[in-house]
Formats: C-alpha cells, sequence, structure tokens
C-alpha cells in the first residue's frame, strides 16, 4: 500500500462526480471557528483532509494524546488504521451510502451538507471508544469536486457505547436538508424525515455546549421564552425530561 492509499479509496473513486481533484492551492481555513458551530460534545480532536494526495493537515494537538499516538499522522490511512476490526465494513459502507447521497442531491450542494455517524477507534490506553465523526467539505474546484475537508472526531463514550449505524447528512450554510440512511440489520430507513424543526436543530448543538437560554437566545436572535418553548419540545419529541439524555438520545437517533 502506497502512503497516499487507504481503505476508503475504492469506496470513493467510485463517485467521480465529487472525488476527482486536482493538485489546488488552497486558501488558509479558520478552523476554530468553524468548531465553534459544530457539536463537539466530549473531548475532540480534528483534521483537515487534502484529497489530491489524502494527507492531512491543521491537525489538533489533543489528536495524538486522545490516541497514544507518538507522532503526528500524515496520511489518512493512518487515523483508519485506529478503527475497530469490527467497524471497517461499516465505515466503508457509510461512507459509500454518504457520497451517493451527495451525487444524488448534486455535486454544487457538497459544501452545504455534513455528513456524521459513529464508529469506534482505539485510544490511549488500547481499549476502543465509540467516536462521532462529522464532516464538512471546504473546498471545491469549478467542477464542485472535492478538494479539502474538515473532519471532527468526537469521544463519545461517555454518552453511549452502542452505534445505531445511521448515516446523516444535515444541510449547514442555509440549507435545511435532513436525510438518514440506516445500515443497522433493522430494516432500513431511507430519507427518513426528523421529528425535529429546523431551528430545533440548530438548538440542540448549542444546548449540547452548555448555553444557557438565554446565551441561545441571543445567539440566534430570538428570545428566550422562544427558545424555552423549543427545548420543552425537543425535550418531548426525543422522550427525554434532561439535556444530558437528551443529547445522548439524539446521537443514538443519527439527529447530529
Amino acid at each position: 500500500m502506497k502512503k497516499t492509499d487507504h481503505l476508503l479509496l475504492p469506496v470513493w473513486q467510485k463517485f467521480p462526480e465529487i472525488f476527482a481533484p486536482e493538485n489546488t492551492e488552497l486558501a488558509p481555513v479558520d478552523i476554530l471557528k468553524l468548531i465553534s458551530e459544530i457539536f463537539v460534545v466530549g473531548d475532540y480532536y480534528y483534521f483537515l483532509i487534502d484529497f489530491h494526495n489524502y494527507t492531512l493537515h491543521n491537525h489538533s494537538p489533543k489528536l495524538c494524546a486522545i490516541h497514544g499516538l507518538e507522532h503526528t499522522p500524515a496520511y489518512l490511512q493512518q487515523i483508519l488504521d485506529l478503527t475497530h476490526p469490527d467497524d471497517i465494513d461499516f465505515v466503508l459502507r457509510a461512507e459509500e451510502h454518504c457520497s451517493a447521497k451527495m451525487v444524488e442531491l448534486g455535486a454544487q450542494h457538497t459544501k452545504s451538507l455534513k455528513s456524521s455517524y459513529c464508529f469506534r477507534l482505539r485510544v490511549a490506553d488500547g481499549s476502543y471508544h465509540l467516536f462521532h465523526h462529522q464532516a464538512i467539505v471546504l473546498d471545491v474546484d469549478s467542477q464542485h469536486q472535492i478538494l479539502r475537508s474538515l473532519n471532527i472526531h468526537t469521544d463519545i463514550q461517555h454518552l453511549t457505547t452502542e452505534n445505531n449505524h445511521i448515516v446523516s447528512l444535515i444541510g449547514i450554510n442555509g440549507r435545511t436538508d435532513f436525510h438518514q440512511i440506516d445500515l443497522s440489520t433493522k430494516p432500513a430507513k431511507h430519507g427518513q424525515k426528523s421529528p425535529l424543526t429546523k431551528r430545533e436543530l440548530e438548538i440542540i448543538p448549542l444546548i449540547a455546549k452548555g448555553l444557557s437560554s438565554i446565551a441561545i437566545a441571543q445567539r440566534l436572535g430570538i428570545s428566550e421564552q422562544t427558545i424555552r418553548v423549543h427545548r420543552k419540545n425537543i425535550l418531548r419529541k426525543t422522550q427525554t425530561t434532561n439535556s444530558g439524555s437528551m443529547i445522548k438520545k439524539c446521537i443514538e437517533e443519527g439527529l447530529l
């Protein structure tokens, strides 16, 4: 296996509509600003993937500490090597279904979609923890083919140890998409509609960050009372009684 090869390469090569980038000079990106808008409840790290050679850049300092690595990974395969052997097939299927859905929606929309799913990764003590994977496309070429993406891995072992085997594509940057693909052994659910409204889906990550109703209201430019109503509705729809159990349920249902 060459350094730039990795397990996902055969999957991504099936979708030249979105995975056929040229070597292009890319502008700097404010990663921390992007992270501040993304669900990261728990210990997490991030990295950028350069799709012309599948190298990794702009790693979070926590990456090595969380996984007990002596050297910062330079290639995507080095991250994939940490995957639990029993989860590799799921990761391959998750990426294939996610890519196929992006192609179906249109390559021109890839920068306005966040993909997410969960799988186990080896941590510093040699055990495996369940991580919540999120990916956002940062740069595309003139044909809307992916050049660079931001990837965030959040340790959610303290919230749940059960993988829901659900792949989610959620609209960002003004899009209101919510698409789910159930890859469990249960009857597949494709394109399931979220029980939550767009506003409720915006509020959940802010609750997960520990923001008060006042702070969320200020962030979204709506009244505190409206936020309180939304919080009650979210708890009712998720059949939970507090923020902790609500976040756990949202992860298990692929709503984040």
